[in-house]
């Protein structure tokens, strides 16, 4: 008889723990999705300010040596990401591409000027940097006029404030969610061993003998359970470069694993206070107690 009851328990104690590692990955997956979707968030972000393009127009009698050379000074710069030089000749083809028609035959000429495409470090991407910028480029006489997209980039820049003050905001909120629902998980587990939790009070065994078999299961699940979550983000990750591969381009493992290390962390700490809260209750609660 003692040994079937022995064999319930323990059947009862591994479920408790298995259903409790359980809850802790999917809470754990769900704020791992959203430091992941933060990290690609951050980088569309700079990827799309990084090509934005400015269009440096040269004069036309400025010869190909002297835009050369006006271009590495440029890249000197430490606003400049990286620049592309345009020859007439290839402005022009690429524009008789376009229209479908040599326009330099009919013409007789070619009318278009040589210009150097610039693209910017997402930090200067904003209104003021590139004005300040376009204010050093029109200083030298070689240029002739710089074209972009003013209205794009302002928009850009506050679309991507909006978005990332509600990404923020509901990181926040699941966050809060993700301790609570952590917190009654492991309070619920406890719940179901507080009769062992008092009779090794009654027994005599110091509080910190009690504490230290459960701090360590907690630390343990916690640290399963972030295993778990890292384990299927990943395979998201693989499954969501498979279905749109253009994300590829947003693809930094050093920043991801930084989500990863912050989920162990996150799964490892809310654990183990939580473990050691709920068994410092009931270590704090008379016999009589415990049957409500």
């Amino acid at each position: 008889m003692e040994v079937y009851e022995a064999s319930t328990s323990s059947k009862k104690t591994k479920s408790v723990y298995v259903s409790t590692v359980i809850s802790i990955a999917l809470v754990l997956l769900m704020t791992g999705l959203l430091g992941l979707i933060l990290i690609h968030a951050k980088n569309l972000s700079q990827y799309v300010k990084e090509n934005i393009v400015l269009n440096i127009i040269m004069n036309e009698n400025v010869q190909e040596s002297n835009v050369l050379a006006f271009q590495k000074r440029v890249d000197g710069d430490a606003a400049v990401l990286r620049s592309e030089y345009i020859s007439k000749d290839s402005a022009a083809a690429k524009l008789s591409e376009e229209l479908g028609e040599d326009f330099v035959s009919f013409l007789g000429h070619n009318p278009l000027s040589a210009s150097i495409d610039i693209y910017l470090h997402a930090n200067y991407a904003n209104t003021d940097s590139v004005a300040a910028f376009i204010g050093k480029i029109t200083a030298d006489r070689q240029v002739n006029e710089v074209v972009y997209q003013e209205s794009l980039i302002e928009l850009i820049n506050q679309n991507i404030r909006i978005i990332g003050l509600v990404i923020l905001a509901f990181a926040l909120i699941l966050l809060v969610i993700a301790i609570a629902l952590i917190n009654n998980t492991i309070r619920l587990a406890i719940y179901s061993q507080r009769f062992i939790i008092k009779s090794m009070q009654l027994v005599g065994a110091t509080q910190g003998f009690i504490r230290k078999p459960f701090l360590n299961y907690g630390m343990l699940h916690g640290l399963v359970g972030a295993i778990i979550a890292i384990g299927l983000l990943v395979a998201t990750l693989y499954l969501a470069q498979r279905e749109i591969p253009e994300l590829v381009y947003l693809k930094d493992w050093s920043e991801f694993s930084l989500v990863f290390l912050g989920v162990i962390v996150l799964g490892v700490l809310i654990s183990l206070l939580s473990t050691y809260f709920a068994v410092s209750k009931y270590l704090k609660l008379r016999s009589n107690e415990l049957y409500r």
